[in-house]
């Protein structure tokens, strides 16, 4: 009985849900994923070719707090793609070298952001969800580590399969310098 009494008493005490957070460091070109404040994956990133900003149409990277706000591909394989937000059944060629095309396809997941501080981030002409900026899958794997997105994180596809599958919706989101 005394034996049933502490496992049940273990089993109680883990938490149906961790606490995840994210932390983009765009100085360093990676994110953390976070659980309980203590980082348990760093994935190499790519953010915007044009810097970091907030305003519309600017094709920056937003800073500050956000969260995941959608949740976008679950049952999409990898290296398939979207066009606003749309599955498109069809795999992209995976480029390994260090090419920009004229491409940008967001490929296998897409966790999209909306900003949590009014006037910053969120709201009129510097809202991060109605610039549809997300943290994806691409197929331009190798820029992955340098600046070369249109304003998103960009991920290489087995990490952003991951990450997908790891955090919940209204996981927080920090994106600094």
């Amino acid at each position: 009985m005394k034996l049933l009494a502490i496992i049940l008493i273990q089993i109680l005490s883990i938490p149906l849900f961790a606490d995840y957070s994210i932390d983009v460091s765009i100085s360093e070109q990676r994110l953390y994923l976070l659980e309980e404040d203590k980082i348990i994956r760093s994935y190499p990133i790519s953010s915007s070719a044009y810097g970091e900003g907030q305003l519309e149409n600017s094709l920056k990277t937003p800073l500050g707090s956000h969260e995941v706000k959608l949740k976008i591909g679950t049952n999409v394989s990898k290296y398939e793609f979207f066009v606003s937000r749309e599955h498109i059944p069809q795999v992209v060629e995976i480029i390994h070298e260090p090419i920009d095309t004229p491409n940008d396809y967001i490929t296998t997941r897409i966790m999209w952001l909306t900003g949590l501080t009014e006037g910053f981030n969120k709201g009129g002409n510097v809202d991060s969800f109605n610039r549809f900026i997300y943290i994806h899958g691409t197929h331009e794997e190798g820029l992955i580590g340098k600046k070369a997105s249109h304003g998103c994180i960009r991920m290489l596809n087995h990490d952003v399969l991951e990450l997908f599958r790891i955090i919940p919706p209204k996981t927080a989101v920090n994106i600094y310098l």
